[in-house]
Formats: C-alpha cells, structure tokens, sequence
C-alpha cells in the first residue's frame, strides 16, 4: 500500500468494503472528531485530518484502485488536493480554528452544515472578534427590610475603563489606527497543511485587524485605564442573603474598544432581631405564657407591613405554627408574596413568687388527666 498509513483502518472498514460503507464509516467519524465538535483537542484535530485524508483517497475508484496497488499520486504522496474536496473554501464556526474546503461535497453536505455551514472568501476575511473585558465581583451589604422592598446602592468599582484620553481607540488623539499591512486588516492569516487551509490570528494585529502606529501615551496604546468607578446597582425586591445579581456590561472595559464584561454583585443581608427567611417565608417566634396558651388569647403580631392580630386557640402547644397568608417576602419577578409563618412558644417563668408557686400547686393538684400515663402502660 501506498505510505505507511492503513487508510481502511483508519476508516475502520474492510478492504472489500463497498463505496457506501466507506461513507457512512467516514461521516461517523467525522461527527466524532470534527474540531468544532472538540474545540481546543489537538488529538481530535488531528484524527479528523488522518480520517479525511483516508476518504479523501478510498471515497475515489481510481484513487483507491491506486492506492491498492501501492502506486504514487501525481503530488508524490496520497493524493492530497486531488478528487471530491480540494479544502479550501469550507468555514468552520466563527472564533474556532477555520477549516476551508471546496469542490462538490455531494450528500456529505448536510456533515458539514453540523459545523457552520459552506462558506465564502467573506467568510474566511471575517476578523476575530476582540476580547471582551473582565468580568468583575463586588460586594454589598443591606438590611432586612431593603432585601424585601429593593434598593438601589452606590457602588464603587476599581477597575480597567475606556481611557478617557484616547475614548478606548488606543491611539494618540489626533490619529486613528492603521490597516494591519500583515492582514491587509481581515485579523487572520492563512496556513497549508496539507489537506487543510488553516487560519489563525494575524500575529501582527492580534486578529484586530488593525495596528496603532501613535499610541495614547496614558493608556499606552491599551484603551484601557485602571481607575475607581462610581455607579449605583438596583437590588431587587425579594433578594435572600448570598443572592448575586448580574449587570450587563458594567463590568471591566474591553481593550481597544471591545465590549466591557459584566458585573457580578454578590448581596449580604444583615440578619433582623427577630424576622427569619425560609426562601419566600417570613418567620418569626411568638413567646406566650402558659395561662395564654392554656386558656387562648388574641394577640398583635408584627410583620413586615405593620401590626395585625393572631387569636391563639385555647390548649396551643408549644411548636404550634400558624400561617399569614401573603405576608412574607416577595417571590421572583413580584408576582406574589410568600407566607408569615409564626410558631408558637410557651415561656416557662425561671422564678416564681410564692403566691405564684401556691396557685401553681393548687393547679396541679386539680389536674385530672395524667399526661404520662401512657409510659406506664
């Protein structure tokens, strides 16, 4: 056979296999191991040229009639550049590492419409979109009542904005950036090897496209100046202690004019002397004596949008809960309230006056139900 390579195992097909069982075998193997399905796997990469390169010969009767017989191809080695895909005006993903094909694809089309579709000379002038900025933390701290009703914060940021000499362009004022001469300002340059046209950032512009001949002598030619930022964030109604809310765009700014990253605001709430969160419910612990928990009482509860009056039935144990429909904390987006849930507990006195302990006897000497009898069963 031709080279070293076994182009049916590789396929892993038999050498009697027939021309539609080597195209289902390769088109299997390409969705595997096409490098938009892998990004950033140098193995898959290099797996998906060795399987191209081996239906590339064995998908043509001639070819792999050659191949075979262990015969040369007219470029010396397996026929590379020769038969159904001459690779060199296929586009892969934007931002992926540009694979290029051309010449009739026939029913393998639809393979590698997966990855992005055919593509043009427009596509492979296409510029690397510049690197957005950092994303960026920042704490606050409000109070109970705030993470219920919503609150807008100042807040200061340090962090990388647009220069405020050059406006993030990065050239001296007075200047604009140059075409990059290396790119002719695509952002991208081409490289053969051998099935495959690969394109990669130009490394003179960085993929920009562009190159400062005067740069800002405040940023340097960044765009970009570390500097504190004071803005105000809006916390939402209804917010739990550790919630994080999410500002686009308000992050760290982009070098050379690329889109800011965005702001992540991590929210603590201090906690209340006597409210608790349960998610969407408010709750609260109600002290009662034991002769308002024996004989029933009504008391006023406060919640969060004033005073409102419990009756606790007579005989309450201590742990009982009662519900306050729609008095708790805002749900997600303020469609509805959560729930007060107020438990009730029984307060023992820890010192007694002797006319106290005189009534407590006599009460315990008219009780008629024992409420242990039924350990001694």
């Amino acid at each position: 056979m031709n080279g070293t390579k076994d182009y049916y195992k590789v396929l892993g097909v038999d050498k009697k296999a027939s021309q539609k069982e080597i195209k289902d075998a390769y088109r299997k193997l390409a969705r595997k191991y096409h490098p938009d399905a892998n990004p950033g796997d140098k193995g898959s990469e290099e797996k998906f040229k060795e399987i191209s390169e081996a239906y590339e010969v064995l998908s043509d009767p001639e070819k792999r009639k050659q191949y075979d017989a262990g015969g040369m191809f007219p470029d010396g080695g397996t026929g590379a550049g020769f038969g159904p895909f001459d690779f060199s005006s296929f586009t892969g993903r934007p931002g992926s590492r540009t694979y290029t094909y051309s010449g009739d694809l026939g029913d393998l089309g639809d393979l590698f419409n997966l990855f992005g579709g055919l593509g043009t000379g427009a596509a492979r002038g296409r510029r690397r979109e510049a690197a957005r900025g950092r994303d960026i933390p920042a704490d606050v701290t409000i109070s109970f009542e705030e993470a219920l009703s919503g609150v807008t914060v100042p807040l200061t940021v340090a962090a990388k904005s647009a220069c405020p000499e050059c406006k993030g362009s990065g050239a001296k004022p007075g200047t604009l950036p140059k075409t990059c001469p290396t790119c002719g300002g695509r952002g991208s340059v081409s490289q053969n090897q051998g099935l495959f046209a690969f394109s990669r950032p130009c490394p003179a512009c960085g993929g920009r496209g562009t190159v400062i001949e005067n740069p800002c002598e405040r940023c340097g030619g960044t765009g970009v100046k570390e500097m504190p930022r004071s803005i105000k964030v809006k916390i939402p109604a209804g917010i739990n202690d550790g919630g994080k809310v999410r500002f686009p765009g308000k992050g760290e700014a982009g070098p050379l004019g690329a889109p800011p990253g965005d702001l992540y605001v991590n929210v603590h709430v201090r906690p209340h002397k006597y409210f608790k969160r349960k998610d969407a419910d408010i709750l609260l612990d109600l002290p009662l004596t034991f002769p308002e928990a024996a004989l029933g009482t009504t008391v006023e509860v406060p919640t969060v949008n004033g005073k409102v009056k419990l009756k606790i039935p007579a005989g309450t144990a201590d742990g009982r809960k009662f519900r306050l429909r729609g008095k708790g904390a805002p749900r997600p987006k303020g469609k509805s309230h959560g729930d007060m849930i107020v438990t009730a507990r029984v307060v023992v006195p820890k010192k007694l006056s002797a006319k106290e302990k005189e009534l407590l006897k006599k009460l315990q000497g008219m009780e008629k139900e024992n409420p242990r009898a039924f350990l001694e069963e």
